[in-house]
């Protein structure tokens, strides 16, 4: 779908905003929903369910690509958008990356839930180098570790995604 459609796009995005309003007045988390469209059509949504299911990875977008790739059964959402009513955190941005999403619609900013999210922090963080993060990252067992990857890397049968 073009952006050049302006009233579809108004469409979807008004559905996600009324997802994360649904979610939000039911408790589930805060008012973040978001939809996934591939060719005109709605093939995943979801909405914010942190506090409902005690997931501080159940984001509206996360929810929406696990719904959407289900559905499709696949892990690669190519060719389709991302709604969502609120521009994606770091996490949210890194499942868009891995799902290869095509664009992505937000409504409001990140700035704008500056005063209830921490989006800003982490953004800063994964800046930083790992040793000057807030929260340190120590490497173990290295070899043993990389043992696994050799054996995933020498199956000719495996899927690099």
């Amino acid at each position: 779908m073009s952006f050049d459609d302006k009233e579809q796009s108004e469409k979807f995005m008004r559905h996600a905003i009324a997802l994360g309003r649904k979610g939000m007045e039911a408790g589930d988390g805060g008012p973040f929903g978001a939809i996934i469209v591939k060719n005109g059509n709605i093939i995943g949504e979801g909405w914010n369910h942190v506090l409902s299911s005690n997931d501080p990875t159940a984001h509206g977008e996360i929810v929406a690509i696990r719904d959407a790739s289900k559905r499709i059964q696949s892990y690669d959402l190519s060719g389709c958008d991302l709604y969502t009513s609120g521009e994606p955190c770091p996490m949210c941005l890194s499942a868009i990356y891995w799902a290869r999403l095509e664009r992505v619609f937000y409504g409001f900013s990140i700035q704008a839930a500056a005063t209830l999210f921490d989006d800003e922090f982490i953004f800063s963080e994964l800046k930083k180098p790992s040793a000057q993060r807030r929260i340190p990252e120590i490497q173990l067992l290295e070899a043993e570790a990389l043992k696994t990857l050799d054996e995933y890397t020498a199956n000719p049968n495996r899927i690099i995604y």
